[in-house]
């Protein structure tokens, strides 16, 4: 990363491993502060530490174990040769 003082939406979402999308929702939902100028979003790096290390709340574990579910579902035959190697 870069030696500068904010990070742009794309940076974050390339950081965090989410989408844009997702960074704009949590923009938008106040978990990321962020200082609009013009139609885009700049992040401050100090507003970052504590975003990519937070706990995932009940909603968003049954969203992994959900996606967790269906992966083995349809890919249980592939997963099995995959574990053999």
């Amino acid at each position: 990363m870069e030696n500068k003082e904010f990070l742009s939406t794309t940076e974050l979402a390339k950081i965090l491993g989410i989408s844009r999308i997702a960074v704009y929702k949590k923009i938008k939902s106040g978990k990321i502060k962020a200082i609009k100028v013009g139609r885009n979003f700049i992040i401050n790096k100090k507003n970052v530490g504590g975003t990519s290390r937070k706990e995932l709340d009940k909603k968003e574990k049954l969203e992994v174990e959900k996606a967790v579910k269906k992966t083995v579902a349809e890919y249980k035959e592939t997963l099995k040769l995959l574990g053999t190697t």
